[in-house]
């Protein structure tokens, strides 16, 4: 009961997270635009139709490359494109096609949106067009950097601190910082709150999922870490339903702020974890903590911190000898990661698979609104596709395997991403069904690829091989966006073409990092390796780990033992 409240209350807050990292889908947006003028206009012309305003003829415009041309109160006529305009030095007649002499001015005057679908976003508030479109550009991308520095600095104060006091500041500065954005005056302030805003949403993603790691048990922790990921996909379902009720961006900004207002206000009652208190040797306040689960849980006899930490010290102090207990005292860096050629190539492959993943999750993610067809229901299908990728996932790792599951399902969202390559631009239910199934395929395999980094490696560079492996997740997250965008670099690639081109390339990348994955070892079932050496045996003979058995406890130290090893490691990832 204790472990289920402190579970959901936890994930919930993951919402935010996938609220914010994909906010920037409709707040962001740039409509239709054209050069603004000065005066009044009397008629507007459109190829072959009229109207008296602007405003009757966005629906008519489909092409960047098309212009309007005005007739203004005084006689003027101008030609509106959407970076320049144009003023016909002759006014005989207003007419579509003029082949006398033009006088070109800049958009000194602003520009005119079109406001039917959007009434406001960054992009119209500030003026993110034309010679200002690259800042526009900027906006997704530097909160993605926000989100690599947040996750290495609260990732780091939360060994250093506790996880409550993390938990507590980055779920308090999700809130504030969500609804500084909506308050920002100026494009740089905009940049600079949703950066700090990434900070704190990365930090608090990190940690919760340490956090409820080391409160849930063996048995459910596969299902429980997974899950987290699935309350980050129900955030971004609520980022679609909130875009289709909300077209003003700050209106919209501090809805998707307040929607888990409400962790924000019990966050506080979240205990710190046993765990960390223990290795702290805060033992006092380690069995306070154990002392209320089992009040809650109705166990009539509490786990005595004393005793599981005499039987830790005693088997410590027995499975200690020579090298093991120099290599557990020795200083590891990054360079150990490619210590032998066997270490190397996993290295290698694992940090391969994270970028992967990590890049054909946004591609999918921010290129599913410019699929055709609704792009708020393009955005909350690609949402919802990742809860029952999870229970998938979770099944396969315990029934299949780790590399037997991720091998797949690399393999299949490769192929995927090549059959996107050939279905007609015109067959958009097609297009986002094969775009939805590309999404659970990646998602399988980013989502698995967190627990099974961590059985790759020894506990002496564990750790640092997640660490390393989530930097590479980040930096995929930091480029996807550019994929997305240098459409606006390639004007000759049409939109729906230069998505799909990103896409190939994210099916060329996972089907590598399939082929690589055959070559690691599988690790359901083994026991989790200590030393590189162990490590490396693991992947040159598949039975030699397998043939390990851990030295005999009795029955209920042991469990005390494996509980208190197993939970530490997840303290690492």
């Amino acid at each position: 009961r204790f472990q289920a409240c402190v579970y959901f209350a936890s994930v919930f807050q993951a919402m935010s997270c996938g609220i914010h990292y994909l906010a920037s889908v409709f707040m962001a947006v740039t409509p239709n635009f054209v050069c603004g003028f000065p005066g009044n206009v009397s008629s507007v012309l459109f190829h072959n139709s009229s109207a008296s305003s602007i405003e009757d003829i966005w629906t008519l415009w489909t092409s960047t490359e098309d212009y309007l041309v005005i007739q203004l109160e005084n006689g003027e006529i101008w030609e509106l494109d959407q970076c320049s305009r144009s003023k016909r030095e002759v006014n005989l007649d207003l007419a579509y096609e003029y082949k006398g002499n033009k006088s070109v001015f800049p958009c000194s005057d602003g520009f005119l949106y079109d406001d039917t679908k959007w009434k406001s976003t960054v992009v119209t508030q500030w003026d993110l067009v034309c010679d200002r479109e690259w800042l526009a550009k900027l906006i997704q991308p530097t909160f993605m950097l926000g989100v690599l520095i947040g996750a290495v600095i609260f990732g780091d104060i939360a060994d250093r601190l506790g996880r409550q006091r993390v938990i507590w500041f980055t779920s308090a500065g999700q809130f504030v910082f969500g609804i500084a954005v909506a308050f920002t005056f100026d494009y740089y302030s905009f940049v600079i709150v949703r950066f700090l805003l990434a900070m704190v949403s990365s930090g608090y993603l990190v940690v919760a999922f340490v956090y409820v790691t080391e409160f849930v048990g063996i048995k459910a922790r596969t299902w429980a870490s997974m899950h987290v990921h699935a309350f980050f996909a129900m955030g971004i379902m609520i980022v679609a339903l909130v875009g289709f009720l909300v077209r003003t961006w700050w209106v919209y900004q501090i809805f998707l702020s307040i929607a888990t207002l409400p962790f924000v206000l019990c966050c506080w009652m979240l205990p710190e974890t046993p765990f960390w208190l223990l290795s702290e040797e805060r033992y006092e306040d380690a069995q306070k903590v154990i002392d209320t689960m089992a009040r809650w849980n109705k166990v009539s006899t509490a786990c005595k911190v004393s005793e599981l930490c005499s039987v830790q010290q005693d088997d410590l102090s027995s499975g200690r000898t020579g090298d093991d207990d120099t290599s557990s005292t020795k200083k590891h860096n990054i360079l150990d990661l490619f210590c032998n050629w066997q270490i190397a190539r996993r290295t290698i492959t694992v940090w391969l698979i994270w970028f992967t993943g990590s890049l054909g999750y946004y591609v999918f993610s921010l290129s599913s609104v410019s699929l055709g067809g609704n792009e708020y229901l393009n955005l909350f299908l690609i949402g919802a596709v990742e809860l029952p990728c999870y229970i998938i996932a979770c099944v396969a790792m315990d029934k299949l395997g780790r590399r037997n599951t991720l091998i797949p399902f690399l393999i299949l969202s490769a192929l995927i991403c090549v059959l996107i390559m050939f279905i007609p631009q015109d067959f958009n239910i097609l297009i986002i069904l094969a775009n939805m199934a590309g999404k659970f395929s990646i998602g399988v395999a980013f989502g698995l690829i967190y627990l099974y980094t961590a059985e790759l490696y020894p506990t002496i560079v564990r750790s640092l091989a997640v660490g390393s492996g989530s930097m590479m997740c980040r930096v995929g997250s930091v480029v996807a966006p550019f994929c997305v965008y240098l459409r606006s670099v390639w004007i000759f690639m049409p939109l729906v073409a230069t998505v799909y081109f990103f896409q190939l390339l994210v099916g060329i990348m996972a089907l590598l990092s399939g082929i690589l994955t055959i070559m690691l070892p599988e690790t359901l079932g083994r026991p989790l390796t200590n030393t590189l050496v162990e490590a490396t045996e693991m992947g040159r003979n598949k039975k030699s780990c397998s043939e390990k058995t851990p030295p005999a406890h009795s029955g209920a130290a042991l469990e005390k033992i494996e509980m208190f090893g197993q939970e530490r490691i997840s303290a690492d990832k």
